[in-house]
């Protein structure tokens, strides 16, 4: 039971964590792009991020239609990388 206690808390550790930042449109936006430079930007941002989630994803072994969930839901909730 204090295992699934820790493990509810750590998530929303990170989840709180992760909500916190600028998106990558966000991102986009501050660096005032434009046209096919804005979309190369948030595409490759959108990229760097998938990778992040997979990884938690995996972490989570997460498999099938909650790992497709979880990383939809990272990808929305998780602030663009500084670059």
């Amino acid at each position: 039971m204090s295992k699934l206690i820790a493990a509810a808390c750590l998530s929303l550790f990170v989840t709180g964590a992760l909500a916190a930042g600028p998106t990558c449109t966000d991102r986009a936006d501050e660096k005032k792009l434009h046209g096919a430079a804005r979309n190369s930007f948030i595409k490759k941002c959108e990229k760097d991020n998938a990778g992040t989630c997979e990884t938690m994803a995996v972490e989570k072994k997460l498999h099938g239609a909650a790992k497709n969930s979880f990383v939809k839901k990272c990808m929305k909730d998780t602030p663009a990388k500084a670059n």
